[in-house]
């Protein structure tokens, strides 16, 4: 008997084995997908910002801001069949609020950076029970740069100041410093 369950345990383990690297190999799909996404959307939008801040300074970059990043954002989503956002804990926009679990994952993502991990490295992704299917979850960190200063550090211009005060009254976006974690990339699609 022993000898008949062993051997059941020898046939069940490798399946098990099998089904987990499948599920492996899906989500590692699922992950390079999202950051195919994430890449053509933020070179999109660096691009339109460099353009707009070679052109007219930090004023122009935040017009791009307010009026092109979020068809840009829904037409790299729309291509990639997938939902694809920006959160941040100190947002400009009210749309990029992060919803309770982009939160948590925001700070860990903290929580790394103060361990000492590499900002530009920091991902998270799951899948997620939500309304009777299964949802794919990506998030990748947004480490500030030098250039992003000149509209979300400490030290604004005037001209900046005044334009985030007329297009973004409650604009929490400000005080970064080279290095912080300004948000993070979402990337959500619906996987059967």
């Amino acid at each position: 008997m022993k000898q008949i369950l062993l051997g059941l345990g020898l046939i069940v383990l490798p399946l098990a084995c099998i089904g987990e690297q499948q599920i492996n190999a899906e989500a590692e799909v699922e992950i390079m997908r999202a950051k195919a996404a994430i890449k053509q959307f933020a070179g999109a939008l660096q691009t339109e910002l460099k353009t707009a801040m070679q052109a007219g300074g930090p004023v122009a970059a935040i017009g791009v801001c307010n009026t092109q990043a979020m068809p840009i954002t829904a037409k790299v989503a729309a291509e990639h069949g997938m939902q694809l956002s920006r959160v941040s804990v100190k947002n400009r926009n009210p749309a990029n609020v992060p919803n309770e679990w982009q939160f948590a994952v925001l700070e860990n993502f903290d929580r790394q950076m103060a361990a000492g991990k590499d900002i530009a490295k920091l991902a998270w992704s799951d899948t997620a029970n939500v309304d009777g299917g299964q949802e794919f979850r990506f998030m990748k960190a947004i480490p500030t740069g030098d250039l992003c200063l000149k509209c979300h550090g400490s030290q604004l211009a005037p001209e900046v100041e005044q334009v985030l005060a007329d297009l973004y009254p409650e604009d929490q976006a400000t005080g970064y410093s080279a290095g912080d974690i300004r948000g993070a990339f979402v990337v959500t699609r619906m996987v059967e």
